[in-house]
């Protein structure tokens, strides 16, 4: 994702990071919603080391994650991520 730098790829890369996760089977669905707890909590406790009870951004963008969390599921669920695939997006991604 960061280095494809491009606007808008977000929820690609989001439902497409969870799909090919899937298509590996039970096991690569579970390691993906794992992962994505493992995320969230690490973002939580960041925040509260640096003395901030809310993770980044908490307060900014509640549609923002709603959003990710919605590609992410669509992704998992074997769901085609090409669906939230941007304009343009280089064919390598």
């Amino acid at each position: 994702m960061r280095e494809a730098n491009w606007k808008n790829s977000d929820k690609y890369f989001h439902a497409r990071g969870n799909y090919d996760a899937a298509q590996r089977g039970p096991g690569g669905a579970w390691a993906a919603e794992v992962i994505r707890q493992c995320i969230k909590e690490e973002i939580y406790s960041i925040a509260a080391m640096e003395g901030d009870s809310r993770p980044m951004g908490a307060e900014e963008k509640p549609s923002r994650r709603a959003a990710d969390q919605a590609a992410n599921n669509w992704g998992r669920s074997g769901g085609d991520p090409n669906v939230y695939r941007p304009e343009g997006l280089p064919s390598q991604y």
